[in-house]
Order: C-alpha cells, then structure tokens, then sequence
C-alpha cells in the first residue's frame, strides 16, 4: 500500500478517524469531572549525619549514610508514627472517617486506628533529596489544607518517635548494665572480703604496688648491707661521719644502678669510692672499744630471707586474690561509666534531626493531570480513529484510485477525469488526487 493510497483511506475515513478522537475526548473531560483531585503537600527533615551525638560522641559513618536514610525512610511509614499522626490529628473522633472504616472493615479485622495509621502511611511517600542527607516527606491528600497539615504532622511525629526510639534504646541497655553493676559489686565485695581474711589469717599484707611487706624490709635490709651493725640505743656509740657517708653511697649505688646499669662508668667509679670509705670505716671500728652489739646487718639479712621464703606460696596467693580484687574493680568502673553514659542518653531529647520549614499549602492539584489526560486522550483517540478507518476498509475495499486496480493486476486503459486540456501537462493537486473516485476503464 502506498502513502497516497493510505491517504486516500484516512480522507475517505474521515468522520470514523473525528468521531473516535472526539469520543476519546469527551471521555477524558468527563474522567476529570469524576475523578476526585489529589494535592501533595512536601515537609522536609534534615537528618545530622555528619554532627557527632552530643551524649555518645559517634558519628555515622558515610558507607551506611545511604542504609540509614532508607532506614529513616521505613520508620517515618511505621505504625507507631502514622499511629501517633492520628492521635494528634483526632481523626479517630470524626464520625465521617468512623462510617468509611465500618464500610471497609465490617469484620473488625483492623482496629480503627491502625486503619486510620494504613491510610497515611499509603499516601506517604518519602524520597532522599539527591545529594545531601535531606529526606522529604511527600503526603498526598484530597484537600490543601489537610495535606499540608498531615505532612507536617507526620513529621513532627517522626520527630517524637526517633526521641523515643533512642530513650528507649538506651534505657533497656542502662537497665542490662545496671543488673551486671549489682552483680559486679557484689563479686568484688566478697573478692575484698576474702583477700582481707587470707591476710589476717597468715599475716601478709600486700601493697597497692603488688609487693608485700616482708619482701620489701628485706630489700632495705640489703641495700644497707656492710654498714655499721645494728646496736642497742643505750649501748651504741654515735656513728661516724665516714660510717654516714658509706651508707648513703650505698643507697645512691642501688637506686642508681637500677637506671643506669651495674656496668655503667659512674657505678663504676662509685664502687671504687665506696671500697676505700668501707676500709677507712673498718679501721674506724678495729680501733673502737669492744661494745655489746645486737645481731648484725649480714644475719638480719638471712634471717629476713628465711622468713620470705617461707611465706611465698602465701604471698603469691595473695598476690592472685588482690589480682582478682583489681580485674573486679577495674571492669565495675567501667561498667558504671557506661551505665552513667547511657542514663544521659536516655534523658536526651536531642533526635538528631532538623526540621527545614513548614509544608507550603499546594496551589494546584497533582492529580488528576489535566493536560497530560487531555493530550493523551487526543492521541489515543486519534490513533484509534486511523486503526478503526484501517480495519473498517480492509472489511469493505473500493477502488479510490489507479493504484488500487493495479493492485489486483486489472489492466487500465484510460482514466477519464474531470481536467480539460489545460490540465493534462500540469499535475493533479494532493486534494484532487484523494479526491479522485474510481476511474472509468474504455
């Protein structure tokens, strides 16, 4: 079929292709008459992703931004915000609103506010602005008003809720730390009670540094080994100044070879000073009169090694229950410092969010679309126009033109028509050539 052979069909079919576009027509200007309008109101929240929790300090990282604000976007269509929406709005008192719920659910399957909360959370839509960590809450109602008011009621609800989920949050977690807080502090009190009791009973006493008494005497006793013996106040003589002077060098070369090494030139040098002060005090006592003396720093020493040696399964077995006492005590502090961190949190009202202004009042409906159904119509009534044309002469053909009769292989001979001899060199006009009706063959 050529194109003035189709041509030719949509002119000679002309009133079905008119008839069918102004159907399609007419019937979307009564589809907007009867279709109820729709206006969508838009509230927007900020959501502070960036800015760390004044309470916990943490930040969400940005590889789970995207996750969270999907997250957000789920809650904000949640039974416990569409639920709180109604309650602030009082719709559960309207007795419109009643009648429609008893007409949709007359087994009472669906409470009357969670039916209300399903509403809202249908014409809800909530989208992340792209770009940024700013989600819009979309409600789409049959009034501008209330579609604005809904809106920003849902976010306000949102608001609350998100409060309210990290109160909550926080508050079940305190609780979990506080039951371990009881427990711990009864661990460490009977811990204490029975390191208490194991040093009474065996007389060992262990220092906040870990060492206990005995262990530490006997260190002193050995740093101030080679000095004068010890004596009895009323029988012994005042020690010389060299005596003196040999026991602080003494002192200096134990603490100070504890930093510097025993092989280290000062130590060295101290040693050597420390052999000719201790000859010059052995003179000093060689030539002192006989005295009673009491047991000497060498026998001391022994004996406060015995005494070590014997009681080092108890020391150590302090040692182990002081190690409990601190491990116990270390994790109750912690635990209270947790604890304490989340009571705070769970008295924040801070929700991490921020609330950008208030839904503007739409000033046109969004649906129904009147233009996009007006042009849609149009088209759609005029492609069904040319397909009924189309149909309706492949069922009924005629002859409207030569090429048609030598589609069927008939041969033509001559094609009479209304042009005078005027016409014959000049060529038809598009409006006479579909106009042209079947030819007349000689």
């Amino acid at each position: 079929m050529s194109f003035l052979q189709f041509c030719r069909i949509l002119w000679a079919r002309r009133w079905i292709i008119l008839a069918a576009t102004a159907g399609c027509f007419l019937a979307a200007l009564l589809t907007i008459q009867l279709l109820p309008t729709r206006y969508e109101a838009k509230s927007r929240v900020m959501l502070e992703l960036l800015k760390p929790d004044p309470v916990t300090g943490q930040v969400i990282a940005s590889n789970f931004a995207r996750t969270y604000m999907s997250t957000q976007a789920e809650l904000i269509r949640d039974d416990r915000v569409t639920g709180a929406v109604v309650d602030s709005l009082g719709w559960t008192n309207s007795p419109q609103l009643l009648a429609s719920y008893n007409a949709a659910v007359p087994d009472r399957s669906m409470d009357f506010r969670r039916w209300l909360g399903q509403i809202i959370s249908t014409n809800t839509k909530v989208t992340p602005v792209e770009g940024s960590n700013i989600l819009e809450i979309t409600y789409t109602g049959n009034d501008p008003q209330s579609a604005a008011a809904v809106a920003d009621a849902v976010r306000a609800a949102y608001v609350d809720q998100s409060v309210a989920f990290k109160r909550e949050s926080a508050g079940g977690t305190a609780n979990w730390f506080d039951t371990q807080l009881v427990k711990l502090r009864g661990q460490l009190t009977t811990a204490e009670a029975r390191k208490t009791a194991f040093e009474k009973a065996n007389n060992v006493v262990i220092q906040d540094d870990n060492t206990d008494t005995e262990s530490n005497r006997l260190k002193a006793l050995a740093s101030s080994a080679g000095t004068v013996p010890l004596v009895t106040p009323a029988a012994a003589p005042p020690p010389s100044a060299n005596a003196a002077a040999l026991a602080q060098l003494d002192a200096r070369i134990v603490s100070e070879s504890q930093a510097l090494g025993p092989n280290h030139p000062t130590i060295q040098d101290m040693k050597r000073q420390r052999t000719a002060l201790a000859q010059t005090v052995a003179q000093e006592r060689t030539a002192a009169p006989t005295i009673n003396t009491g047991p000497s720093i060498a026998g001391q020493v022994a004996a406060q090694t015995s005494k070590v040696i014997g009681q080092r399964n108890k020391v150590e077995e302090a040692r182990r229950l002081g190690a409990d006492v601190a491990v116990l005590r270390d994790q109750y502090v912690k635990t209270a410092a947790r604890a304490a961190d989340l009571r705070q949190q769970a008295e924040s009202n801070d929700s991490g969010l921020t609330l950008l202004g208030s839904a503007v009042t739409p000033e046109s409906p969004s649906f129904p679309n009147v233009p996009l159904i007006l042009v849609g119509s149009f088209l759609f009534g005029l492609a069904l126009g040319v397909l009924s044309a189309i149909i309706t002469e492949m069922l009924s053909r005629r002859v409207r033109g030569v090429e048609d009769l030598a589609a069927t292989g008939a041969p033509v001979i001559i094609v009479v028509g209304g042009q005078g001899e005027q016409d014959k060199t000049s060529k038809p006009s598009l409006m006479q050539r579909l106009r042209l009706r079947s030819p007349e063959m000689a």
